[in-house]
């Protein structure tokens, strides 16, 4: 199991901030990560935003949107693989043009920064948003194919993972809180399923914090029992297909509603409402 992506987008540089512009015409039909409604973001409403990773060859004409910063262009470069560096370009493509459909600015000028890190102080903690409106929060996770943002008015953390290999189940579970390890181990062979769920819970959660993998693993139950999470807290478990699993850990109550949304090629743009209690 690997440390969880990181939001590389909040330390880009960007241009002076301007009117929302449409976004350029793109010159195939490998970037359709335009968000297809106005975004309007409610106090207690969580926006959910799926991204099916492009084939490779699309790789050149999302490293040629102009809306991605030249750090993000040297990240997606620094993949060994090619579909790799595409999803992470879409990704991040998307997430800008997301945002900006939210604060009203063009993708170019995104205000992201980092918020201090709750451990040393520096500037490396969670990835957030400079602006006067009112408050406007996010989070972003992509693996193996597919990235998942999130988007609310609260404090929140994501994670996306592959479901996992019975030898990742049997070396990360040892790194879990007592507690998760007794649910697990009281199952032979601890489900993969299970084990999944539980970690996307937990990379989320720690995001949340600003910590990352920094803070122990152990300290925090995220398992099957709701009542001993941390208070507080919300954790949502996101269906988004068979080969992956995801969570959101939210501060505060279960939203009053959630939407999903898919962008992408090759991805319906669909969406989802779930209202609470639902």
């Amino acid at each position: 199991m690997t440390a969880p992506p990181t939001d590389d987008a909040a330390a880009a540089g960007r241009a002076p901030r301007g009117r929302m512009t449409a976004p350029p015409t793109d010159d195939a039909a490998h970037l359709p990560y335009t968000p297809p409604v106005r975004l309007v973001m409610a106090p207690d409403h969580l926006d959910l935003w799926l991204v099916r990773g492009p084939e490779p060859e699309a790789l050149a004409g999302l490293l040629a949107a102009p809306e991605l910063s030249a750090r993000e262009r040297e990240r997606a470069a620094g993949f060994r693989r090619p579909r790799d560096a595409a999803l992470y370009a879409a990704a991040h493509l998307a997430l800008r043009r997301v945002l900006g459909g939210y604060l009203r600015v063009a993708p170019t000028d995104v205000p992201f920064v980092r918020e201090p890190c709750p451990g040393c102080g520096g500037p490396h903690g969670r990835p957030a948003l400079a602006h006067d409106g009112p408050p406007l929060h996010f989070s972003l996770g992509h693996s193996h194919g597919l990235a998942l943002f999130a988007v609310a008015a609260t404090v929140l953390g994501v994670d996306v993972q592959r479901v996992p290999g019975a030898a990742t189940v049997g070396y990360v579970g040892r790194m879990l809180h007592p507690d998760e390890r007794a649910e697990l181990t009281a199952r032979r062979p601890p489900p993969r399923h299970v084990f999944g769920q539980l970690w996307a819970r937990k990379e989320a959660y720690l995001k949340a914090l600003g910590t990352g993998l920094s803070r122990g693993t152990a300290l925090d139950y995220v398992g099957a029992d709701p009542t001993h999470r941390p208070p507080g807290w919300t954790f949502i478990d996101i269906p988004c297909g068979p080969e992956h699993q995801a969570a959101v850990a939210l501060r505060g109550e279960w939203p009053a509603r959630i939407r999903t949304r898919w962008l992408g090629a090759g991805a319906a743009r669909t969406d989802h409402e779930s209202k609470s209690g639902e």
